[in-house]
């Protein structure tokens, strides 16, 4: 069985982290490349760096972040935020990422997925999904969660495993932020029509949640933001708490 994961995630804007709650109320938080290095040295297994204004000047300074990052951690991340073609790909998988996720491009043009899958493989295609529960039940939203596009997130998700995504990133709206806890349900039911690994993203707020999201969620991966950055949880003692509540995770 595969280890679990747990992911810091970085939301970039103009060259600096920030973090939101229901994805508004941006306050910073420091440094990517200094809290990738941090995050890589304390025993993180992979990391996320989105770029969550990107227009073209701020995917230069993206860019440039990224090659700074590649130089400075020694374990595998990701980047999004602003990819719409196979060019962007190219450009960040230069730069040294060795993944990237792509969301409102792939609803938009969900051909984007073959299209990554075919030319650098599954397994550098993330397909981040951004759903919140509504009266009508789980829908995808575009544009860092402006737009809903009335798109079932369980269609959605199994259509992109379908066109070859390597991974599906699934944020709950609903909980990002407020830190009472994953949206466990909804990954149950991911984790059980998918048979792609599900990383949970968004509602974090104690050690518990980890373990819920893994044991109770059925998620391959864990991501946060907040309880990482302003120093909430410590990553090595998560891995310890969840080693000995019985995950496989490595230490």
């Amino acid at each position: 069985m595969l280890a679990k994961r747990i992911i810091p995630c970085l939301d970039v804007k103009n060259g600096q982290t920030v973090k939101g709650t229901n994805f508004v109320d941006l306050r910073q938080a420091g440094d990517p490349v200094e809290l990738g290095r941090a995050y890589s040295l304390m025993g993180a297994d992979e990391l996320v760096f989105l770029d969550i204004t990107a227009s073209h000047e701020g995917r230069k300074t993206f860019t440039e972040m990224v090659t700074r990052v590649a130089a400075a951690i020694n374990i595998p991340f990701t980047v999004g935020g602003g990819i719409n073609e196979l060019g962007d790909v190219d450009r960040m998988l230069n730069a040294g990422a060795d993944k990237v996720s792509i969301n409102s491009a792939a609803i938009r043009r969900p051909e984007l997925i073959n299209e990554i899958s075919s030319r650098f493989g599954a397994q550098v295609c993330v397909c981040a999904i951004d759903a919140k529960c509504t009266e009508e039940g789980w829908h995808c939203y575009l544009n860092g969660g402006r737009i809903d596009t009335g798109k079932d997130l369980f269609e959605w998700a199994r259509e992109a495993a379908d066109r070859g995504a390597g991974e599906i990133l699934f944020t709950s709206m609903n909980h990002d932020g407020v830190k009472t806890g994953y949206a466990n349900e909804a990954l149950a039911r991911l984790a059980e029509e998918l048979t792609i690994p599900v990383i949970a993203s968004g509602g974090a707020g104690a050690k518990e949640h980890f373990r819920d999201a893994f044991l109770i969620g059925k998620a391959d991966a864990a991501l946060a933001a907040s309880v990482f950055h302003f120093g909430e949880i410590g990553i090595p003692e998560l891995k310890q708490y969840l080693k000995e509540e019985g995950i496989n995770i490595r230490l």
